[in-house]
């Protein structure tokens, strides 16, 4: 199960990113976190910008409002999405 906090309309989660993958999508559940193929390579934050671009299409918020609070550089980051909803995890894994 993936663990995360909602906390005043903030919703706080792990993703564990592989990047270089044939095309970005969600792939499920590891270890507590969300794991996510990136098609982009992590290389000058193309892989973070990717994500962000992705979670944000999935959860309906703005790219902004998509934050990686830890793990910039880490293949496991700590996000944070403002106006994100709890309901979109389980819509996220059965897709």
């Amino acid at each position: 199960m993936i663990q995360f906090t909602e906390k005043d309309g903030n919703l706080i989660f792990a993703v564990r990113v592989v990047p270089r993958a044939s095309k970005s999508e969600i792939v499920g559940e590891h270890n507590g976190a969300l794991k996510i193929r990136i098609a982009s390579p992590p290389v000058e934050g193309a892989a973070n910008a990717e994500l962000i671009k992705l979670l944000a299409k999935k959860f309906a918020v703005s790219k902004s409002a998509v934050k990686i609070l830890s793990g910039q550089t880490s293949k496991t980051k700590q996000l944070k999405i403002t106006g994100g909803k709890t309901e979109r995890f389980a819509d996220l894994l059965k897709a």
